[in-house]
């Protein structure tokens, strides 16, 4: 009477689903971003000391390296290796405005060692020539430096308005007493104001 059917219905094909975008390679060479974050885990795992004694010689070595980025800074002028205490550009002003002009403190040394020996010697003519250049030396050089000091607080006024000047001007003052040849960092401009690099 009722026959069964003998015949089935087809089972639904299986669909594939592509990977999205974002799961793909973003091209040839160039790695997923999980494969960046294994790649630069390993990099720390490789360059991280295995014991003691390595750890110290890392740290021997980048103390080397970074004194030797400051001495060159020290010659050069570039701010970003100085230490603190010469770093940014008021400093930078400051020395450049010392080194820019001669005073007479810059020879005070030489000038003590000359009246030092004057007085050793013998003879009482040079013992009074040397005292009066000692009373000259007393009276000019801290008039100079008074000097040097308002000039230098009027440039920072007008040059840098909005920055603070805390110690810039007794740092003048101190390079000022400094002879040329002996000052750091090493003096970017010739007396007069023109630079080092250019005749």
């Amino acid at each position: 009477m009722f026959r069964r059917r003998t015949t089935t219905e087809p089972a639904p094909a299986e669909t594939v689903t592509e990977p999205a975008p974002s799961d793909r390679v973003g091209g040839k060479g160039r790695p997923t971003p999980k494969r960046r974050e294994a790649e630069q885990a390993r990099k720390t795992r490789v360059s991280a000391p295995r014991d003691r004694k390595e750890a110290m010689r890392q740290q021997r070595d980048k103390s080397r390296a970074e004194r030797s980025k400051m001495q060159q800074a020290m010659a050069t002028g570039d701010d970003r290796y100085l230490p603190a205490r010469d770093k940014g550009p008021v400093r930078r002003f400051v020395r450049d405005f010392v080194d820019s002009r001669r005073t007479p403190a810059e020879y005070l040394l030489p000038y003590f060692l000359v009246i030092f020996i004057f007085m050793t010697l013998p003879i009482p003519s040079v013992r009074v020539i040397a005292t009066y250049l000692w009373l000259v030396a007393i009276i000019v050089v801290p008039l100079d430096l008074i000097f040097l000091s308002r000039r230098l607080k009027k440039q920072l006024r007008e040059e840098f308005p909005n920055e603070s000047h805390r110690g810039a001007v007794s740092y003048g003052v101190m390079r000022s007493t400094q002879i040329r040849r002996l000052r750091l960092p090493k003096p970017q401009v010739r007396p007069g104001g023109k630079p080092m690099n250019k005749d």
